[in-house]
């Protein structure tokens, strides 16, 4: 599917004192880096604020003037695409996914889709729409108040029709965005939860190393424990590391990748329970000649 995404990244944050709060870090990722993860096929992804480093390049806008509200950055951001479908995102969305994204552009019938809060709201800022309605209404908008200085999202979205999008349980936080200091410390504790912590650290090394690929975390962290109870403590690190390096060179060679690496897993594994079965072999023999002895 086509589409082109905008995020928002240029208010004021007054609830925030002010702060530059894209750049805020959750997971030790930037916000609004979190946010370009979850749309990273979209063929031109506009942020609307100051320029600033990002994970992945982006073309930068702002609107004019700067800070004169949402409705006239998105005006700024929809100018700088070209595809039918736009997605329109804030950027201090922590926990907003690839699935739900995906879920908005399958569901973008009509002039667009909406996700849906836990709560029964509408989010205009985590949003999928038709380029030409957004640009239809955007138009009329500036032509019957002049400008779209200061206006409110809901004078654009009252005039279209937007198919709801719930959140699943999968992501019941995909539409949870960080307005005060409160939110931000909330979801740095949300993702040092014991149930999340290892796929939101997987998910960080992955951006920091710049690589794209399915783990198991399941298989390797078996592979680590056989390691580290069948050979000893320090082999599940270096073991682990191995069959990266292995499945590295098996996909350098044209395997895919998540497969190299469940194969190069199940090798290893099998190795650690040998090197046990023989260990554990050899023990017994020994206590059977103590015993004759």
């Amino acid at each position: 599917m086509i589409f082109d995404a905008v995020i928002l990244a240029g208010g004021d944050a007054h609830r925030l004192g002010g702060v530059d709060k894209p750049a805020l870090s959750v997971g030790a990722r930037a916000l609004l880096d979190r946010v370009l993860d979850a749309c990273p096929d979209a063929g031109t992804t506009v942020v609307v604020g100051d320029r600033r480093p990002t994970a992945r390049p982006v073309r930068w806008t702002r609107e004019t003037p700067p800070g004169s509200g949402p409705l006239a950055a998105l005006g700024a951001g929809l100018h700088e695409t070209t595809a039918p479908l736009v997605l329109v995102l804030s950027a201090d969305l922590p926990f907003l996914d690839r699935p739900t994204v995906r879920a908005l552009l399958d569901a973008a019938d009509g002039d667009g889709a909406v996700l849906r809060d836990p709560d029964g709201r509408d989010q205009p800022l985590v949003a999928a729409y038709r380029a030409e309605a957004l640009r239809r209404e955007i138009a009329l908008l500036a032509t019957e108040h002049g400008s779209l200085r200061d206006l409110p999202l809901r004078a654009l979205t009252a005039e279209l029709e937007l198919t709801p999008v719930s959140v699943t349980e999968r992501a019941p936080l995909a539409s949870f965005d960080c307005d005060t200091w409160e939110d931000l410390a909330a979801a740095r504790a949300r993702i040092r939860e014991h149930g999340n912590v290892l796929d939101e650290w997987m998910t960080a090394v992955k951006n920091e190393l710049g690589i794209d690929v399915a783990v198991d975390t399941k298989t390797l962290l078996d592979l680590a424990r056989d390691a580290a109870h069948g050979v000893a403590r320090p082999a599940a690190p270096l073991t682990t590391f191995l069959v990266g390096y292995a499945a590295a060179r098996a996909a350098a060679s044209g395997a895919d990748p998540a497969q190299a690496v469940a194969e190069a897993s199940r090798k290893a594994a099998d190795l650690a329970l040998r090197w046990a079965a023989e260990a554990e072999a050899d023990a017994d023999a020994d206590a059977q000649k103590g015993g004759s002895g």
